[in-house]
């Protein structure tokens, strides 16, 4: 599988990026809508991984000026093959380079293990988002 996964801008791969969401997160995990787009994407770091054999957009995730990172989504049929690290890492990468010193995020429960193996803390108690238990991490870069 020959998969890329690069920074790209909301206003050049606004379609490819909200495909992604909109599969994982309103429809598989029946966010509403009013929830997902929030209207930060034009401001946001994005990244987009693409299966290159087929073109397929099949992963994104996005870093926030305050340091939050989150809407991080893979396409049901790529995941546990390590792409959502690759996203990850990269987003890392780029809030390095914009001079963060710690990043965070509310990951969803089921995904605390994911972000754990990336040395991520969790604190506080869980909470609900758009009907999905949360809990807040936060790793020192």
């Amino acid at each position: 599988m020959n998969i890329e996964v690069k920074e790209v801008s909301w206003a050049e791969q606004e379609q490819a990026l909200s495909q992604i969401r909109r599969e994982v997160f309103i429809e598989e995990q029946h966010v509403p809508e009013e929830l997902e787009w929030d209207g930060l994407d034009p401001d946001c770091r994005h990244v987009l991984a693409v299966d290159q054999d087929s073109g397929v957009p099949i992963g994104t995730g996005r870093l926030v000026a305050d340091g939050q990172l989150g809407r991080m989504a893979v396409a049901k049929d790529y995941r546990r093959q390590g792409i959502g690290h690759k996203i990850l890492q990269l987003l890392l990468d780029i809030a390095r380079r914009d001079g963060h010193t710690q990043v965070y995020l509310h990951a969803q429960l089921t995904a605390v293990e994911f972000y754990q193996l990336a040395k991520f803390v969790a604190s506080g108690d869980t909470f609900m988002d758009a009907g999905i238990p949360h809990i807040n991490m936060s790793r020192v870069l």
